[in-house]
């Protein structure tokens, strides 16, 4: 039950030491498999301490308490906890301190999040069901709040940590107030209220660092001068996830480094040396200016192992393993008899060609592998579940499946004033399909609630007509879609991933809401026909927990995947349904938030139409289907689009 800021003292005053970010996944497989990938992390990384993140308003509360309870107990890591301040009652708050001291968690990292929902949201005749009027969040408006009351009622007992923002913080509805001066005051406040240490965001710009850490401990005031200050890093994954993360964090990549990354995007493998080189050398940069004590650095790992690891070990953090020579004879002999032992002992999470050995019954091509794709082996997914990770796309029994980037306490990618500017406050579906239609055509591109971009991707352009005519035509609103590919070659412009020399396919799919009456009539039975028929597969669900679909539940859709000189066959993309039912939740609660900003136009002096808004989004979030449609014909580009049209 250790503080951090004792382990960091007792450190010699010239040594490093790191810590990593694990968030609770969202599907209770990925939630397994974490812990297994755990096990391995802590015994081959050996961490200071670790930290666990806290989903908005307390969302995934439950989980990161049982993640905590893991790391804390079982494995006997020091465990920081994340506690978000905003839309979170006093009674959560409570009950989380409470149950942390209950598991000998001693470290919280206090942050704020955005404005309160309540505040932001709300109508004025609006309440909870339930609500206690005086549990709401006015005690919790900033992280200072936050701090000042855990000092307030458990005093010393926890050792409490606070962000730093080496570029500034970036309010999404006041992105010109980035501006690390502007926060300067306080950070000061917070740290002056009983802040113990200071974590940044992430950052690649190790210039903007170096300013931020000087001007902290040169200030006049003190206040910084001997207080741990732990930069905050993340490994590059993909050139997709670095863009994405970095807008959603207000981040910076320097010129040079994204120049690197441009040349080689379409090749994960190669984004990642550049991307490790690039950390290692910001690594490097920071150890070489002296600092008040240990240095330390705080990786946000995104629940991936192999990457981080294998920083760490290009970094030279990892401490020596006190029981490295400890091996019992009983040991070694059980290591010669069971074969098994044999691999689970060799495999360390620093090394990726002994997951590979890990790997049966797997496909091995340098052309084409039409028209097959590969299959789903449980121990060859898991070999490689996070080589080319695509978010929600991604394999749902990875623990790092669909990893939150933000701490944002909505779903939205956008603050409420901007969702209301980007959709106004629609009350007719004709509305809402002049929406779709608008981000499809592209003139004034608009934004979709479960978009993080107004523009289309380049694969997208080239099937706008075919959405564009579902949406007229049939009423899909179209959130997801992909076109087939035939073994195009790996450097393709538009298509192309993974490394030079190889072939890449694709099965063509789309994902739309469509009212229930639509899918309960006409849409299920032509959905049965054409799946008994061979020609697609699909899933569906509702805000109602209601799920239907043409596969079995242990059905994996491999809708992406490539071929490549000396490599297995590689998946990138899949649908299937455990990832789908957990993206269900998600989605559904986009129309509770969609409506929940219809509502703040009521400030704003248009109170009928924002009420008449609000509640016609909530009957719409409660009354569609979200269906997931894969085409198996990808022989035939536009086969999908043929057979959707005629049902």
């Amino acid at each position: 039950m250790e503080k951090i800021t004792d382990k960091i003292a007792a450190l010699p005053s010239d040594a490093n030491y790191f810590s990593l970010e694990f968030f609770p996944p969202k599907t209770q497989i990925g939630f397994s498999n974490l812990q297994t990938r755990l096990e391995r992390m802590s015994s081959a990384l050996r961490p200071l301490f670790i930290t666990v993140t806290w989903g908005a308003g307390g969302s995934t509360s439950s989980r990161s308490l049982e993640l905590a309870e893991i790391c804390q107990r079982q494995l006997g890591l020091t465990t920081c906890l994340h506690l978000t301040c905003t839309n979170m009652k006093r009674k959560v708050v409570d009950e989380a301190l409470e149950e942390a001291k209950v598991l000998g968690v001693r470290n919280i990292l206090a942050l704020r999040g955005d404005p309160p929902r309540e505040e932001e949201y709300r109508l004025e005749d609006e309440t909870e069901d339930g609500e206690d009027e005086d549990d709401g969040n006015e005690d919790f408006t900033w992280a200072i709040d936050l701090v000042r009351y855990i000092r307030r009622v458990h005093g010393d007992y926890f050792c409490i940590g606070v962000a730093g923002y080496p570029e500034g913080h970036a309010d999404q509805s006041h992105p010109m107030d980035q501006d690390p001066l502007h926060d300067l005051p306080y950070l000061i406040d917070k740290t002056k209220a009983g802040a113990d240490f200071i974590m940044t965001q992430l950052f690649y710009d190790v210039q903007a660092y170096s300013k931020y850490e000087r001007m902290l401990r040169e200030h006049e005031s003190g206040t910084f001068a001997k207080i741990p200050i732990i930069p905050g890093l993340m490994p590059l994954q993909s050139y997709e996830i670095l863009m994405r993360t970095t807008k959603l964090a207000h981040a910076k990549v320097p010129p040079d480094l994204l120049h690197k990354l441009q040349g080689v995007k379409g090749d994960d493998e190669a984004v990642k040396q550049v991307g490790m080189e690039a950390i290692h050398d910001v690594v490097e940069s920071i150890r070489d200016v002296k600092a008040k004590g240990p240095r330390g650095f705080h990786f946000y790992t995104l629940n991936l192992e192999k990457a981080v690891s294998s920083l760490l070990e290009r970094c030279n953090l990892i401490p020596p393993d006190p029981e490295e020579n400890k091996v019992s004879a009983v040991d070694d002999i059980s290591i010669l008899v069971n074969g098994d032992a044999v691999h689970h002992r060799a495999l360390s999470s620093t090394s990726s060609s002994a997951a590979a050995q890990l790997t049966t019954n797997t496909h091995r091509s340098s052309s084409p592998a039409r028209p097959i794709p590969p299959n789903s082996n449980p121990l060859s997914r898991e070999a490689t579940w996070d080589d080319y990770p695509n978010g929600r796309f991604g394999d749902a029994r990875s623990p790092a499946f669909n990893p939150p980037l933000t701490y944002s306490p909505t779903s939205l990618t956008v603050s409420p004033a901007q969702a209301l500017s980007l959709w106004n406050t629609p009350t007719t579906p004709e509305e809402i399909d002049c929406l779709f239609t608008s981000h499809l055509a592209g003139r004034n591109p608009v934004q979709l609630p479960w978009s993080e971009s107004a523009t289309l991707s380049p694969e997208t352009a080239l099937i706008t007509s075919e959405l564009t005519q579902l949406t007229r035509t049939k009423g899909y609103w179209t959130i997801a879609s992909q076109p087939a590919v035939d073994g195009l070659p790996s450097t393709h412009s538009i298509h192309g991933w993974g490394p030079p020399g190889g072939f890449v396919f694709q099965k063509a799919f789309v994902e739309f809401f469509v009212p229930a009456s639509t899918f309960n009539t006409t849409l299920r039975a032509h959905l049965d026909r054409l799946s008994k028929e061979g020609e697609i597969s699909f899933y569906a669900g509702n805000a109602a927990g209601a799920f239907q679909s043409s596969e079995n539940s242990e059905a994996v859709h491999a809708v992406t995947w490539g071929s490549f000189a000396g490599k297995e066959i590689a998946t990138a993309t899949m649908v299937e349904e455990v990832s789908f039912r957990a993206w269900v939740e998600e989605a559904f609660g986009i129309w509770g938030e969609w409506a929940r900003c219809a509502g703040e136009a009521a400030r704003r002096g248009r109170a009928d139409k924002a009420r008449e808004s609000r509640d016609f989004l909530r009957r719409i979030g409660k009354d569609v289907w979200l269906v997931n449609v894969i085409g198996h014909g990808y022989l035939e580009g536009g086969r999908l689009w043929e057979v959707l049209m005629k049902g």
